[in-house]
Parts: structure tokens; C-alpha cells; sequence
């Protein structure tokens, strides 16, 4: 698995943090940090549109963090993560840069997914995404990392 990302982590305590999760992910994910865009707006997008989509793999599965994707909860993204995974293709998360996507990583995109309504700081969403992907993999292997329903 792979998350490519605009933006460069520089904090180390948040950077801790994502390695605390993809140190014991299998299979393991490896980030990719894309340098931020630069000039109008509509010039950030293509441009980091050109360099997301020119990281993929060939034949990459890609699931885009986008506020119009999907909501799951973690036992929807546990099962979709799996289906994912067997089809034997790299399954790649993209999280865009301040400006959002251009259309053309939407269009790419073989499912977009969204960590809900509210809006999430760039580096704070990548550290819930690769808890999430960490807690998905744990829901399918039976860990009781998940604890599912209320108290």
C-alpha cells in the first residue's frame, strides 16, 4: 500500500505518530511527500494534480481523501480495504494539498473516501488515515484493537 501526499511532515511528534502505525501494518504502507504547489489556485491544482498522478504505480488502485468521498465506518473501510487488497493491485491513498484536487485526480480515482464533514488540517488527516488503515487491517485479522459498539 502507498499514501501519496502533497506537503512535506515536518513536525517530528506528528511524524512519531505515523510511524507508530505503519510499523506494524502488513501489508506495509509507504508515504510518498509531494512538495506543495505554487502560483493561483487553479495552477497549485494541476500541478499537484500532474505530480500525484505521476507517482502511481501502473495498474494502482487509487482512493482519494476527498470531502465528497464516502463516509465509512471502520468495519465498512475494514471490509473495503480487504476487497481492495485482493485484487492484487497497489492501493494508493491520495491526500491533496490546501487547494483540494483538480478534477483529474477525482476522475483518476477508482473511489474517493472522506474521514467526514469537518474540515482536518493536511497532516492531522494523514495521521487518521493511517490509523484508520491500521484499524481496518486489525478488524480483519480479529485483533481486539477494534472495539466495536458503544459501552
Amino acid at each position: 500500500m502507498r499514501l501519496i501526499a502533497i506537503g512535506r511532515m515536518k513536525d517530528s511528534h506528528e511524524r512519531a505518530l505515523i510511524e507508530r502505525y505503519c510499523k506494524r501494518l502488513d501489508p506495509s504502507l509507504t508515504i510518498t511527500e509531494l512538495p506543495d504547489g505554487r502560483g493561483a489556485p487553479v495552477e497549485i491544482k494541476r500541478r499537484e494534480a500532474s505530480a500525484l498522478l505521476g507517482a502511481l504505480p501502473d495498474r494502482a488502485l487509487v482512493v482519494a481523501l476527498d470531502l465528497g468521498g464516502k463516509v465509512l465506518t471502520s468495519e465498512a473501510f475494514s471490509a473495503r480495504l480487504s476487497g481492495w487488497l485482493e485484487t492484487g493491485r497497489t492501493v494508493c491513498f491520495l491526500i491533496g494539498g490546501a487547494e483540494g484536487f483538480d478534477a483529474s485526480v477525482i476522475e483518476r480515482a477508482d473511489a474517493t473516501l472522506s474521514l467526514g464533514s469537518m474540515t482536518w488540517p493536511h497532516m492531522l488527516a494523514r495521521i487518521m488515515l493511517v490509523e484508520q488503515i491500521y484499524r481496518a487491517r486489525a478488524i480483519a485479522s480479529g485483533h481486539p484493537y477494534h472495539r466495536s459498539g458503544r459501552p
